[in-house]
């Protein structure tokens, strides 16, 4: 990772102000994965680059450097569609801090790159009564699977055995679905028609996005290691027109 870097795709996923009128900026790339740069002058009044340097925007970066912390050398904007709703808009909040806050540094995931633009695109386009929790799902998922936590709906991994109607199942983030007999799980009692109608793909119906929701946040809350989500926050006082929060 050292020397200079040309044309890569990357995204803004947090940034703050360093020192004086700089900028300090994670981005998620296609290549090198998590990348912290310095943008010198970015947080002056004259600087474009202020308004370049914003969530959801694609860009195209050159950047420098020997040490973890590299130096934007320069940037190109690419066009995108916006998010335009509130609840696309914390959506995204909500998906960049979970990049910024567990994806490790200089891990390139260019699986998990290509679903974050689909997820970006998914929320760009979404209609006013959507309900925007499987969109937040499948990049959970996606972004599971890159870290080595992906698993099988269908299948208890204590016993090798499938998931049935009628039976109640556990989940624990190191050993996927387990048996309800599994002993020292995170979550238990949950529905094997729940985790059935997920392994055939739907996350709409009521009873499997709940179950989908509550799986998800064990795992991200287990990634996490006890660190908070500031994005939780805005869903806390934004309740969506569908009468749910993400």
């Amino acid at each position: 990772m050292k020397g200079a870097v040309q044309q890569e795709p990357a995204y803004v996923i947090h940034r703050r102000p360093w020192r004086e009128t700089a900028l300090l900026v994670d981005l998620f790339t296609l290549n090198h994965g998590r990348m912290s740069l310095v943008a010198r002058g970015a947080n002056s009044a004259k600087s474009p680059l202020k308004a370049q340097l914003q969530p959801f925007q694609p860009l195209m970066v050159d950047w420098t450097g020997k040490s973890d912390l590299k130096t934007l050398v320069q940037l190109e904007v690419r066009s995108a569609p916006l998010l335009s709703q509130t609840r696309a808009l914390y959506s995204g909040l909500y998906i960049n801090e979970v990049l910024q806050r567990i994806l490790p540094v200089a891990d390139p995931h260019p699986t998990l790159f290509a679903s974050y633009i689909e997820s970006l695109q998914a929320l760009a386009a979404l209609a006013a009564k959507t309900d925007v929790e499987p969109i937040l799902r499948h990049f959970e998922r996606a972004f599971a699977g890159a870290l080595g936590y992906d698993f099988a709906w269908d299948e208890a991994t204590d016993t090798g055995l499938p998931v049935v109607a009628g039976g109640y199942y556990g989940y624990d983030p190191v050993q996927g679905i387990v048996s309800a007999s599994a002993t020292g799980v995170r979550l238990q009692q949950i529905p094997g028609e729940a985790l059935l109608a997920l392994a055939d793909g739907d996350f709409t119906g009521e009873l499997p996005r709940r179950t989908a929701k509550r799986i998800m946040r064990v795992l991200v809350d287990y990634l996490l290691q006890g660190k908070p989500l500031h994005s939780r926050n805005l869903f806390s006082h934004s309740v969506s027109s569908s009468g749910r929060t993400p």
